[in-house]
């Protein structure tokens, strides 16, 4: 039974409890790949000059 207040964040679809957050098991691997591809990437603040490692 897919979970009506859930959408799957590659397609758009009602999450399936067996694949969640995802609809199947595709969209969960197209995921992957995105995060492996470096299509995604968590954003980071750059160092300043003080955080730097200076050798």
């Amino acid at each position: 039974m897919p979970d009506e207040k859930t959408a799957c964040p590659v397609c758009g679809k009602p999450a399936q409890p067996n694949a969640r957050p995802f609809c199947s098991p595709r969209c969960r691997a197209v995921d992957l790949g995105r995060w492996l591809g470096e299509t995604y990437a968590v954003p980071v603040k750059p160092e300043t000059a003080e955080e730097q490692d200076v050798d």
